[in-house]
């Protein structure tokens, strides 16, 4: 994983293309019509939040294949005062069932709990997203309910399930798995 530069507009707006069809259904800015600038907007933006400290967003990549990007993990607050960061991600559509993205959020859990000493990760994933609710559930998430009409979504209101794992789990979590 790596931080964004102006550099990988190709290679994301590439790998946003091939799984636009799969994307669209699930996340707002992923629409039929998406074009490379809302690939360089969205990379000014990215470098802007890391500046100023409102977001985190990480190109996920093979280390012997740098050039191809596989998907996209972010974090940002939800609560500095309650110490609650949201993540989210995708992984393009040719990569996915192959753990990358489980690995990619656990990397970035291990920054918001070790080294940010965050509190809570939730996560909001549109009911019926089975892949990413695998992805919460192998971490150890607690689904907490589901928020009603949460996102619009190509003109449809999109409930999303809330996940949620505190720091005290995750730590209990990664010493068990230390132990097996």
């Amino acid at each position: 994983m790596q931080r964004f530069t102006r550099r990988d507009a190709a290679t994301l707006d590439e790998a946003i293309r091939s799984s636009l069809a799969e994307l669209n259904q699930w996340l707002p800015w992923a629409r039929m019509d998406y074009s490379s600038a809302d690939t360089v907007a969205f990379l000014r933006e990215s470098m802007a939040a890391w500046r100023e400290d409102r977001a985190w967003d990480y190109s996920i990549r093979w280390k012997h294949d740098p050039d191809r990007h596989i998907g996209n993990v972010s974090f940002w607050p939800v609560s500095r005062l309650g110490k609650i960061v949201e993540i989210g991600y995708w992984i393009r559509t040719d990569e996915t069932r192959k753990g990358i993205c489980t690995e990619a959020v656990d990397r970035i859990l291990q920054e918001a709990f070790d080294s940010m000493g965050q509190h809570k990760a939730v996560l909001r994933i549109a009911v019926g997203n089975h892949a990413s609710d695998r992805v919460a559930q192998k971490l150890g998430f607690t689904k907490e309910g589901v928020l009603r009409e949460e996102l619009l979504i190509r003109g449809n209101w999109v409930d999303h399930s809330h996940w949620s794992l505190l720091d005290r789990e995750y730590r209990a979590m990664r010493r068990g798995e230390m132990a097996r």
